[in-house]
């Protein structure tokens, strides 16, 4: 029996409102780490640049080092108002250096004693909070005003999705927890936490559920195999060697390195997964009478036409974050042969290779499981987007 509206609109606002405390008991979960990050002495608040030194600042080139004398100005707090000395250190690298104009915002890390004096003052980076928040912000109203309630709901999954990294994910694995089996777990629930927000309780979700979890499945076991066979560590992840000398030699870097594989390609599975079975959701509701055979060469053909593409934006979004390696190979004319048994490389090779492998796979699992299901029961139509 078709539900009604009214019904479904009911279920999918439970569903939602579910999502929301599970958001909510994310936010206020304790990660283990706060008195690490808090520090008892000193203070976060942001600073205006008054003015500034570069009499001691050295040129090398492009590099630059030594230290800028800037005299900041408290923008917040306790010591709003209040100026103070400070020395920007330069250490010649591009990547961790910056160098302040009288007007920029800096994040001023204050250093406190016992008798509430400042005692040393670190302009630590150009504050950007700001600017960040704002993005989030803009892409919250577009999404919003285009998708309405189903925009609702994929803001609501963004969120879930941001707070199961940061308080679930990471703790966790610093912790000590096998990264494996903890990424497996992770993926698992956020995969049927969206797919339940953007789908509802259907068989379409259903459908869509059981597809991307073979896929991610499937990710898994490739990337677990092929991680060991080409010798790939967890090292060539940014910072990885940083946390084993800083009191966490107990992470498994091997392992780590494959729960990162089939996370980065999650998104993209669910995405193909849910393209299929609301393709044979239609197809079956406008054919009532289709039988296996048929849906089953409907969802194989929509697979297909998407997995073209969605492999190639795989492709597109990992090259992208080594593409200025690629030019220093080649600016070099470093050989081809060279350049793909690099562990770097090879490892986005890995990346991108068994993230493709899982999308193709996806696709006839996906198909498969919605042949079985749709076709069974009576089709129970979308009711119409709020």
């Amino acid at each position: 029996m078709i539900p009604s509206a009214p019904c479904s609109i009911r279920r999918d606002a439970l569903v939602v409102a579910f999502f929301v405390l599970v958001c909510t008991a994310l936010l206020f979960l304790p990660t283990g780490f706060e008195e690490r990050s808090q520090g008892g002495d000193a203070e976060r608040i942001r600073g205006r640049i008054i003015h500034v030194d570069d009499t001691h600042v050295q040129r090398f080139g492009i590099l630059r080092q030594g230290e800028q004398l800037v005299i900041v100005e408290a923008l917040e707090g306790r010591f709003k108002g209040q100026q103070f000395r400070a020395q920007n250190i330069l250490q010649g690298r591009m990547d961790l250096d910056k160098l302040y104009q009288p007007g920029d915002t800096a994040l001023l890390v204050l250093t406190i004693n016992g008798e509430g004096e400042v005692i040393f003052v670190n302009p630590q980076d150009h504050y950007r909070l700001g600017l960040e928040f704002l993005l989030l912000g803009l892409f919250a109203v577009l999404l919003l005003a285009y998708g309405r309630w189903t925009g609702l709901k994929a803001l609501l999954s963004f969120v879930l999705t941001a707070l199961m990294l940061w308080k679930v994910l990471v703790p966790r694995l610093l912790a000590g927890w096998d990264p494996f089996w903890l990424s497996i777990a992770v993926v698992t629930f956020l995969t049927i936490s969206i797919i339940t927000l953007v789908a509802g309780l259907t068989r379409k979700a259903l459908v869509a559920l059981l597809g991307s979890l073979l896929g991610i499945l499937c990710s898994a076991a490739l990337a677990y195999y092929f991680t060991l066979q080409f010798r790939v560590h967890g090292a060539v992840l940014p910072f990885a060697e940083t946390m084993l000398y800083s009191g966490f030699g107990h992470l498994d870097l091997v392992k780590l390195f494959v729960g990162s594989v089939f996370i980065a390609a999650s998104g993209a599975v669910m995405d193909l997964s849910m393209d299929v079975a609301a393709a044979m959701d239609e197809v079956v509701c406008s054919k009532p009478d289709i039988t296996r055979r048929e849906a089953l060469r409907s969802g194989l053909n929509v697979g297909r036409a998407v997995v073209g593409t969605m492999t190639t934006t795989l492709l597109l979004a990992y090259s992208g974050g080594y593409i200025t390696l690629l030019m220093a190979f080649m600016a070099q004319g470093v050989p081809l042969t060279n350049q793909f048994n690099l562990l770097y490389v090879s490892a986005e090779v890995l990346k991108t290779l068994v993230g493709s492998f899982g999308l193709v796979t996806v696709a006839p699992f996906t198909a498969a499981i919605g042949a079985l299901l749709f076709v069974r029961h009576a089709p129970a139509c979308a009711t119409p987007e709020r």
